[in-house]
């Protein structure tokens, strides 16, 4: 892609999260059923901070369209909100995927390379389920090649792709990108019917439970 056109998707992008950052500061009416729901009460790591945690999977292309405006988002919260990652594993297919953001967590290198993997699947169609392909492609981010398959096939990795896979029935999670408060409210580009709706849902529902406290 010529280096002029993939300036110009950039700015757009950074245009588009500004604007639903803009969204997130301005009043959300919240509708129970409607661009949120309650799911069971789930457990919180800590109970002193508001929890948020993301369910994403790579592959999903509405994940892939909030990730600017929820990136943005993620670094504006403050210490009173802990944010967490969790790859949803709705059937087995999705599972690959799942282990790859595992270990790149196990690596310490989510964040430098969670929004890399997006980029390749999304556009550079890497055939990012194979464990080869994804070998390779950490190769070509600087990390040893071995030391990844090792990790990626890992007992302690499959432990985690299974807890996601738990979590993402516990937590009733329909389809991605969900964001779920505290453990108890969840809101979706699903409910929103806008994925651009997303994160200032997710933001007027952290205001609610700072409210009920």
């Amino acid at each position: 892609m010529p280096t002029i056109v993939r300036a110009g998707l950039f700015a757009l992008c950074c245009m588009w999260a500004a604007t639903v950052l803009a969204q997130s500061g301005q009043p959300v009416k919240l509708q129970r059923g409607n661009n949120y729901r309650e799911i069971p009460q789930q457990p919180v790591l800590e109970r002193d901070r508001v929890e948020v945690i993301d369910f994403f999977f790579y592959a999903c292309p509405y994940c892939n369209e909030m990730r600017p405006a929820l990136e943005q988002w993620r670094k504006s919260l403050g210490n009173s909100v802990v944010f967490r990652r969790v790859p949803t594993v709705r059937r087995d297919s999705w599972a690959p995927l799942a282990r790859t953001y595992f270990t790149l967590e196990a690596l310490n290198e989510v964040e430098r390379l969670h929004d890399e993997v997006y980029k390749s699947y999304h556009d550079e169609k890497l055939h990012m389920s194979k464990p080869d392909v994804m070998a390779d492609w950490a190769s070509r981010h600087g990390i040893d090649r071995q030391k990844w398959l090792e990790i990626y096939q890992s007992d302690d990795v499959t432990r985690k792709v299974e807890q996601a896979r738990k979590m993402t029935t516990d937590y009733d999670i329909q389809g991605t990108p969900s964001i779920v408060i505290n453990g108890r409210y969840l809101t979706s580009s699903g409910l929103t019917d806008d994925v651009g709706r997303v994160v200032p849902v997710a933001q007027a529902l952290i205001e609610l439970v700072n409210a009920r406290k």
